[in-house]
């Protein structure tokens, strides 16, 4: 799990340099496909006040978080892309109540980053990727 002081926060060590240089490689040339699809998603999660931190979990495989968004294959992608935002990890005890600020400290500017929540494997963790420019 992430080093932190609750045992079930998923933070810092997803925002290393060797886990985003991994994560990014692995996803980067998928994010480029769906990433105006997931930028327009996270506007209409903000304006709509579903919440201020939209997270969007990427996969290869089924899990229980978030609600289907675009499925692999969909768009000449490889991974399934789900919504979600913050309060469903803290429900799901994924982020620690003592971790939620701190959390919300690093979350980027959702208009120029997207939130991704990766799992791969075994692994799983946020990464932040920007935007492709118009």
């Amino acid at each position: 799990m992430i080093n932190h002081s609750n045992e079930n926060t998923l933070l810092d060590d997803a925002n290393s340099y060797d886990v985003n240089k991994q994560l990014m490689g692995a996803i980067s040339s998928d994010f480029v496909k769906v990433a105006d699809t997931l930028k327009d998603a996270s506007y209409q999660i903000r304006q709509r006040k579903f919440s201020e931190y939209p997270v969007f979990v990427a996969s290869r495989r089924e899990v229980p978080i978030g609600q289907l968004l675009i499925n692999h294959e969909e768009m000449g992608n490889v991974w399934s892309y789900k919504a979600s935002f913050l309060d469903e990890f803290i429900q799901r005890e994924l982020i620690g109540e003592d971790s939620i600020d701190l959390w919300k400290e690093n979350y980027k500017k959702p208009d120029e980053y997207c939130c991704l929540f990766v799992v791969q494997a075994d692994f799983a963790g946020f990464v932040y990727i920007p935007y492709p420019e118009d």
